[in-house]
């Protein structure tokens, strides 16, 4: 699915083009709703690419293969967290994501964190509600936002996330209705992972969409990849046992597979040898 792309340069100063811009971006807000997906090879990401998703995220070590499957789409590059350990790191790490062609880096570090990016004009994206690597301290994997008080926290991290400059915010689990208010409420961006329709972009883990593994409760397959990649570890086991058993019962290989020499070359080759 062909999408527009306009001029940019990037981080790197390079000519390049995307389909969308942080601008753009932003001015979808209340407008018109995006699609986002993860990418971490070339093939998914340009899958998604020519599936007609907006937005791409990655795991920042993957941004060169990434940019090869999709080379105009908007990309986050995820820092994770135990890779990136000092804020030298961090910066560090997110220049060089973007110098090999990310467009914004996405990381649940403190404010201060983001808020040094975002001085450096970086477009960054935070992660709010059920952040996984922090779920000790929510008792576990569960929704975040399901009491007034815990909502209204969470409205309260919203805002310190867009003080400290965030262009946009990864909202992970949070009720559909808490997201649905929170949202017009924030000039964030909102990313809704398993947190309603009110979200400006709405992101699934590609694996997720493309049925590749069990789900989590807030995902849903819109393939069956499981199934195909099932029936081809049988199709792989059953041909390598067939080559097998035909090597050693003499069928393979064959006179298709045989090369093959002129009977009078052979007869010549043949008598030499007994000379």
């Amino acid at each position: 699915m062909e999408q527009k792309t306009k001029p940019i340069y990037t981080w790197d100063a390079r000519p390049s083009r995307r389909n969308l811009t942080a601008a753009d971006i932003r001015a979808c807000k209340g407008v018109r709703k995006l699609t986002q997906t993860t990418a971490n090879t070339i093939e998914e990401a340009a899958a998604a690419a020519d599936s007609g998703i907006d937005m791409l995220i990655c795991n920042a070590a993957n941004v060169d293969l990434v940019r090869r499957g999709a080379p105009h789409h908007f990309l986050t590059a995820a820092m994770p967290i135990p890779d990136y350990q000092t804020d030298e790191d961090i910066l560090r790490g997110a220049l060089m994501a973007l110098k090999k062609g990310a467009d914004s880096v996405m990381t649940a570090r403190r404010l201060e964190v983001v808020e040094m990016l975002a001085k450096e004009d970086i477009p960054v994206m935070g992660h709010l509600g059920l952040v996984p690597r922090k779920s000790t301290w929510r008792g576990g994997l569960r929704a975040v936002g399901r009491t007034a008080d815990e909502a209204l926290a969470l409205m309260q991290d919203f805002r310190d996330l867009e003080n400290a400059g965030a262009f946009s915010v990864e909202a992970e689990v949070i009720p559909a209705d808490v997201m649905a208010a929170i949202s017009p409420r924030t000039g964030l961006i909102t990313v809704s992972l398993g947190s309603g329709p009110g979200g400006d972009v709405m992101y699934l883990f590609q694996n997720d969409i493309c049925g590749e593994n069990p789900l989590p409760r807030h995902s849903r397959a819109f393939g069956d990849l499981a199934a195909l990649a099932e029936r081809m570890a049988r199709e792989r086991r059953a041909a390598l046992a067939a080559f097998r058993d035909a090597s050693l019962d003499g069928s393979f290989p064959g006179p298709a597979e045989n090369a093959r020499i002129p009977a009078e070359e052979l007869e010549a080759f043949l008598a030499a040898l007994d000379m």
